[in-house]
């Protein structure tokens, strides 16, 4: 085994406490589409880790219906935005080095003015996108 790229080949954790690295991240739906066949006989205990770097903020909401996500400011800083189960929004201020967790169900966001790099441990099974 050599060295991997996180941005590059993000990692599936799985079952028995399994790590395969993926195909190169082609930051298309196709790819996610792929992951989940790939990743589904873990079922909702699967996890992918992934990193990317953002430019601007991001133009689509999403939310992942049965379990939790990481999101790890690697490098500069991004506003997290979290939507309530009561319609109301929690912003949540990332610099490097700091997480915010994402519940199970809660729609998301991020505002970045610059450039921000993050990692994200996600329950991507059955995740659900609309838009900002």
């Amino acid at each position: 085994m050599t060295s991997q790229n996180l941005a590059k080949n993000p990692i599936h954790l799985g079952l028995g406490a399994s790590a395969e690295t993926q195909p190169d991240f082609t930051g298309a739906m196709d790819w996610y589409m792929d992951y989940a066949q790939r990743g589904q006989a873990d079922g909702a205990e699967g996890r992918l880790v992934s990193m990317h770097t953002f430019t601007e903020s991001w133009d689509v909401w999403e939310m992942h219906p049965v379990g939790t996500e990481v999101v790890m400011c690697t490098a500069g800083a991004m506003t997290l935005i979290q939507e309530l189960a009561d319609g109301s929004q929690q912003e949540i201020k990332l610099a490097a080095g700091e997480y915010a967790i994402n519940a199970a169900g809660v729609w998301h966001t991020a505002d970045v003015a610059g450039e921000a790099t993050a990692l994200f441990i996600t329950a991507g099974m059955g995740t659900e996108h609309r838009p900002r």
